[in-house]
């Protein structure tokens, strides 16, 4: 399940770049909108999805509500994907030990 939420994320995350750094640059220099259109809802369904799946996690892992704020949080900033994934492995070595 982590595996999935991980993978999930990264997704999510390129999405979000795609969006800001190439989808929106060619709708405004370009002139085309019908990118950000394709872009945008598609990564509008990876953020839902993304959504449900800390949740899910949250509720199967017993995470700290605050962490799993902290990941949705950062979910919302550009390359915030590098930086849940990067907490996300030190959540992960802490319950191996």
């Amino acid at each position: 399940m982590l595996n999935s939420f991980r993978f999930i994320s990264a997704i999510e995350g390129v999405s979000y770049l795609v969006l800001l750094f190439i989808a929106m640059p060619i709708k405004y220099i370009l002139g085309n909108p019908y990118v950000v259109k394709v872009v945008g809802m598609t990564h509008g369904v990876l953020f839902i999805i993304f959504a449900i799946a800390l949740f899910s996690v949250l509720k199967k892992l017993n995470w700290d509500k605050g962490f799993a704020f902290q990941l949705f949080v950062l979910s919302l900033i550009p390359f915030g994907a590098f930086l849940i994934e990067k907490r996300v492995k030190l959540v992960e070595k802490k319950v191996r030990k």
